[in-house]
């Protein structure tokens, strides 16, 4: 996508849902997911003792908020790098890529729907949009929703 600053780069919605520390409650966000029709592309579970955050990239950030909304869950939304690891890529020279820019990279994990069948890593930066740009001009491969999505 071209703009009057530059090319910004596609990014995802990654929605942090804040859960108690329960068993069977990770079990219901999943089914709920699941029962809607809303696929989930990646998912990363940090715990503590009385309750625990579960990150989530779906295929429709617009499904994702109204599931989220009816089941009156909380949760926080950030724009995350979705970067291919390809052609001898690997995660070090990402992070290199990143480094020479002073960008930091609050947080990372794989995809689970990957839409070329290749590596895919999800990025938290403080900077994306840059971020993106950089990653873009060494050549990464970066996806949007609408590469992930759902061909129905």
């Amino acid at each position: 996508m071209e703009t009057a600053r530059g090319y910004v780069p596609p990014t995802m919605t990654q929605f942090s849902v804040f859960l108690a520390n329960k068993v069977g409650k990770l079990y219901d966000v999943v089914e709920g997911f699941e029962s809607a029709g809303c696929r989930i592309c990646a998912i990363n579970v940090h715990e503590a003792s009385d309750h625990a955050v579960v990150r989530l990239i779906t295929t429709n950030a617009q499904n994702t908020r109204k599931i989220l909304r009816e089941d009156k869950l909380p949760y926080a939304e950030l724009d995350v790098l979705v970067v291919e690891l390809s052609k001898g890529r690997s995660i070090a020279d990402l992070c290199l890529c990143l480094l020479g820019a002073e960008i930091n990279i609050h947080f990372a994990y794989p995809l689970m729907l990957r839409p070329n069948g290749t590596p895919t890593i999800a990025l938290a930066v403080d900077e994306p949009v840059l971020g993106g740009q950089i990653l873009r001009r060494k050549e990464y491969r970066l996806f949007g929703e609408c590469d992930i999505a759902d061909p129905h």
